[in-house]
């Protein structure tokens, strides 16, 4: 008997294992929709007043990246026997590189309008998942530049809309998009897919 359960346990495979009832409603329900919708406003809102204070200041859009250029020469300098604001050597290697090669020329105009469009996107709701994985991926390198400031609050947020990318954006232009793209492995309309099943009827 005991051989039979060690079998058994050897055959089980990760998709067996269901999630709890509170996951599936939280992340997959459209009654947390309006959860969702404050926390894209938030996180939305702080994208799109920090890229916007970019796009229309100085050295970022124009002058050739001189801010970032700026920040990314202050963060990548170790003093003498003390400790970086970077704390992973491979990280302080890549801002280097980025440096030497002058890539604050295209990245700061690059960084500028992508907050304003995450920005812009969290908060209609529009492509909610990759939105919120874009700002996560910009929360992670501010955070690797020894930047904490809001990016760890942002970071999470984005983390939970992006396991809530299925009714994150049901308020929203999701709720049309989405059904009309679909995904990679389940085509939308625009693209030969299935119309998803009407749940209307009793």
């Amino acid at each position: 008997m005991a051989l039979d359960r060690l079998d058994r346990l050897h055959q089980v495979r990760p998709e067996e294992f269901p999630d709890p009832s509170w996951y599936r409603s939280l992340f997959a329900s459209s009654l947390f929709a309006p959860l969702w919708l404050l926390v894209r406003f938030y996180i939305g809102w702080q994208w799109l007043h920090s890229g916007w204070g970019k796009v229309r200041g100085d050295g970022w859009v124009d002058n050739n990246g001189a801010a970032l250029q700026g920040f990314w020469e202050r963060i990548v300098v170790v003093p003498e026997g003390g400790r970086g604001t970077i704390t992973y050597d491979w990280y302080r290697d890549f801002i280097q590189y980025m440096l030497d090669n002058q890539w604050y020329e295209w990245f700061a105009p690059l960084i500028a309008w992508g907050e304003v469009v995450a920005g812009l996107a969290l908060i209609m709701g529009l492509l909610v998942g990759l939105a919120a994985l874009g700002t996560a991926t910009m929360n992670f390198n501010f955070m690797l530049a020894g930047s904490a400031s809001t990016n760890p609050v942002l970071f999470l947020g984005a983390v939970l809309l992006i396991l809530a990318w299925k009714v994150a954006g049901r308020i929203g232009l999701d709720r049309w998009v989405l059904p009309a793209l679909g995904t990679p492995w389940a085509p939308g309309l625009v693209f030969g897919g299935e119309p998803p099943p009407d749940r209307s009827a009793p």
